[in-house]
């Protein structure tokens, strides 16, 4: 029979605090835990507790991006205004929240995209976050009554929602290597890219791309 002491540390290790206590080991040891058993071992997890929650340490990597997602989702839905957002500004608060999110994790998520010598494997971790980032896009295709005839035509959604993934992608590089304060210049960034890919979508995009294209240049080649 267990212990009340027992229960109540097993009803408190849920995957909230294995992700807690995976991003800690990986911080404080630089590196990532070298099998399941080692990590369980170090942080006193019972190994079934783990593998009630994740099946591997990959599985996990990945459901640390997909929090971020959620908790993301949370805070704009938590607004009651958000549906009623043109296009651009939903795109523009997910990136600004989603950073912000992610920026309260930033050691972590340095590590494990620029520090850590995987390479492309590193980004097998966000198989998660792309569905439902391609998924938040489509919504605001569907949504859209102005993009359902001619527009979505010349672009089909599943490509603009492609599209979309790699501004994001782009912008995360971006946020990585930005030494700015307050990574402010990641903040101007997003306005400017989200302008531009929204832009696709209407008959004059050559402005916003121009505009884009002279201040990545500036940043990256002066």
């Amino acid at each position: 029979m267990a212990t009340k002491k027992e229960t109540v540390k097993k009803e408190l290790m849920n995957d909230n605090t294995i992700v807690a206590l995976y991003m800690d080991s990986v911080l404080t040891h630089h590196a990532e835990p070298k099998s399941i058993y080692l990590f369980c071992k170090e942080n006193k997890i019972i190994e079934s507790d783990f593998y009630n929650s994740y099946g591997s340490i990959e599985a996990l990597k990945e459901d640390i991006w997909i929090k971020i997602y959620k908790n993301t989702a949370a805070n704009l839905t938590a607004d009651d205004k958000f549906e009623a957002y043109t296009n651009r500004n939903k795109l523009l608060s997910l990136y600004f929240t989603m950073f912000e999110v992610m920026t309260l994790n930033r050691s972590y998520i340095y590590f494990t995209l620029k520090e850590n010598k995987n390479g492309l494997k590193n980004l097998k971790q966000l198989k998660g976050l792309r569905a439902l980032f391609k998924g938040f896009i489509n919504q605001i295709i569907d949504e859209d009554e102005d993009l359902k005839n001619e527009q979505i035509q010349r672009i089909t959604k599943p490509l603009y929602a492609e599209g979309a993934w790699i501004q994001f992608m782009f912008l995360l590089k971006f946020w990585l290597d930005d030494t700015s304060k307050g990574f402010e210049k990641t903040d101007i960034m997003i306005e400017k890219s989200v302008k531009a890919v929204l832009d696709v979508l209407d008959t004059t995009p050559l402005e916003s791309l121009i505009d884009l294209g002279k201040f990545i240049y500036k940043e990256r080649f002066n």
